[in-house]
């Protein structure tokens, strides 16, 4: 009898650890799509009774989804203060999107050396759904899909270690990304440039299509710094400071 106890009370923290874990990624997921597409500006608050209440939650994994966002750089919560959406500075831009331009060469050099023939077929149809939204001009299906081309590249590169460091970045630069592609005109020269990217794929070019997924990193991070000074408030050219806060 004791033994039937024993199992019935693990299954039932079992289960309640498993809804915990749900609700944090479910928080998670929602307050980084609301950061990334603009819905939470750089210092929002993040009310954790709010975010409780919205997902019918205990505080405690509303915690634990703040901690998790404050490690991703997306919050801030210092000490006896209220966490609230972090402020992106334009230094740390510039930082990420050089570190980028340098690991998406790498991506492509061995996509071009290990790609299957299936591979490059799934390359190409990640941009064909690029080309859709373009053609609709629609800034967050493009943005959305850009996330997915680039979760392809990374899968068919086969990299693991590529793949963990822009993994550990994959929050921040999702946030800056769609700054990237706010300006007009920016989602059709971005989309042509994943053709001739992933032409040169097809043609197993890994010098070509090295140097032209740096080029579409380092425009993005051009777009961005644009971007930043049409749209930023208090700015710092210099790169000190400054709060992305495009919508």
């Amino acid at each position: 009898m004791h033994e039937n106890v024993d199992r019935s009370t693990l299954d039932a923290d079992s289960e309640a650890s498993a809804g915990e874990a749900s609700a944090v990624a479910e928080i998670v997921d929602w307050v980084a799509r609301g950061i990334i597409e603009g819905r939470l500006l750089p210092g929002h608050d993040l009310n954790s009774v709010d975010l409780a209440k919205r997902f019918n939650v205990s505080r405690t994994p509303v915690r634990e989804a703040l901690f998790v966002l404050t490690r991703e750089g997306l919050v801030d919560w210092a000490p006896r203060r209220r966490p609230r959406v972090s402020v992106v500075k334009l230094k740390e831009v510039r930082e990420i999107y050089q570190l980028r331009a340098i690991l998406y060469a790498q991506v492509s050099t061995a996509i071009a050396e290990r790609a299957t023939q299936a591979d490059i077929d799934a390359l190409w149809q990640a941009h064909r759904r690029l080309a859709e939204v373009a053609e609709q001009g629609d800034v967050d299906g493009y943005f959305w899909a850009n996330v997915a081309f680039r979760d392809e590249e990374l899968r068919v590169c086969g990299n693991a270690i590529f793949k963990e460091v822009l993994d550990s970045m994959r929050m921040r630069t999702n946030r800056l990304r769609r700054l990237s592609t706010s300006l007009p005109g920016r989602l059709q020269r971005s989309c042509a440039d994943h053709q001739r990217l992933c032409e040169a794929y097809s043609e197993r070019d890994g010098v070509l299509a090295a140097a032209l997924n740096r080029s579409i990193v380092l425009s993005a991070l051009q777009a961005i710094e644009q971007a930043w000074e049409e749209v930023s408030v208090g700015a710092d050219p210099g790169g000190e400071g400054g709060a992305a806060q495009a919508s």
